[in-house]
């Protein structure tokens, strides 16, 4: 299966290198620092589930697409989604699938609408990664799971063929009959951890430890779940349950990666994971108070560092 992974960072360079090193046709589409680094020093990838250097992996960059693909990864953060859209254009032909790796929903509109829904997948991955100042993808833990799905949730011809493709690789892939609601499931839990580590500036443990922390984190849970519910997507009481203890747990060390983000300064995804979250409810019509907090005190920090 040829196969262009957009972007070669910790996401992207983690889940194309590891199809790369299965045996899958993989380009990565990058800017050109990244692709004389990958060029002179190859993709390297340390992770507990066993090293790899892969040497020169094919890449091209925007601009010089001149092929399509059966399957474009995409793997950027949403603020670049839109430059991302029009780099990859060239490369989407009659029969390409889209998987977007990207959280929340807003993604999906701006794909639909570019590409046509006939294109899109849906998909999501869970993995705790970073590329360090070396250009190294360093994996962090024992999490590199990746999910894929027609949105309808059929069985379709391409989607047996990405399950087939990604059956030899060193990472968990998982073909869902059920890939939207698994996408609310991870949003609602990520808008959570997002938008009250960015807001106490702190990890869970310290939130929870902290007066009235416990009662903010769960109030904020379930302003995001109301949203969910709203649009037909409500979680299952096994979801919440898990979310609530991983959100609750006494000690944790948990942060969302947006709050790493802000306390180096750096851009946050604000509008897309927690502000199309607060758009959605409110057409719904619900009042949610913590969720609106949430999202002012990140448009807040975003004025701030324009400024």
């Amino acid at each position: 299966m040829k196969i262009l992974v957009v972007g070669a960072g910790a996401t992207g360079g983690y889940f194309g290198g590891r199809l790369l090193e299965s045996g899958q046709d993989v380009t990565f589409l990058v800017r050109k620092a990244r692709a004389e680094a990958l060029a002179a020093n190859g993709l390297v990838i340390r992770s507990p589930a066993d090293d790899v250097h892969l040497p020169a992996p094919a890449t091209v960059q925007a601009g010089a697409l001149r092929e399509t693909f059966e399957l474009i990864i995409v793997s950027c953060k949403a603020y670049h989604l839109p430059q991302v859209i029009e780099d990859m254009a060239p490369a989407v032909g009659n029969e390409t699938a889209i998987l977007p790796l990207l959280n929340g929903m807003r993604h999906m509109d701006l794909l639909d609408t570019r590409f046509g829904t006939e294109h899109v997948l849906g998909g999501q991955c869970i993995i705790a990664a970073t590329l360090d100042a070396q250009g190294v993808v360093r994996h962090l833990n024992a999490s590199h799971s990746l999910t894929f799905g027609e949105r309808d949730g059929s069985r379709s011809p391409r989607i047996e063929r990405i399950a087939q493709a990604m059956s030899g690789v060193r990472f968990e892939p998982r073909l869902s009959t059920t890939i939207l609601q698994d996408m609310w499931d991870k949003w609602v839990f990520l808008a959570s951890l997002a938008g009250i580590t960015c807001l106490m500036r702190a990890p869970v443990g310290d939130i929870v430890a902290a007066a009235g922390g416990q009662r903010a984190i769960l109030g904020l849970l379930d302003d995001c779940r109301r949203v969910a519910q709203a649009h037909g997507h409500a979680p299952s009481e096994a979801v919440l349950q898990r979310a609530r203890a991983t959100l609750t747990e006494q000690g944790s060390a948990l942060s969302a990666s947006m709050m790493r983000d802000l306390e180096r300064g750096g851009p946050v995804e604000a509008d897309h994971v927690i502000g199309d979250l607060l758009a959605r409810g409110e057409a719904a019509a619900l009042d949610l108070p913590m969720l609106r907090v949430a999202y002012t005190h990140l448009k807040a920090y975003e004025i701030r560092h324009a400024r």
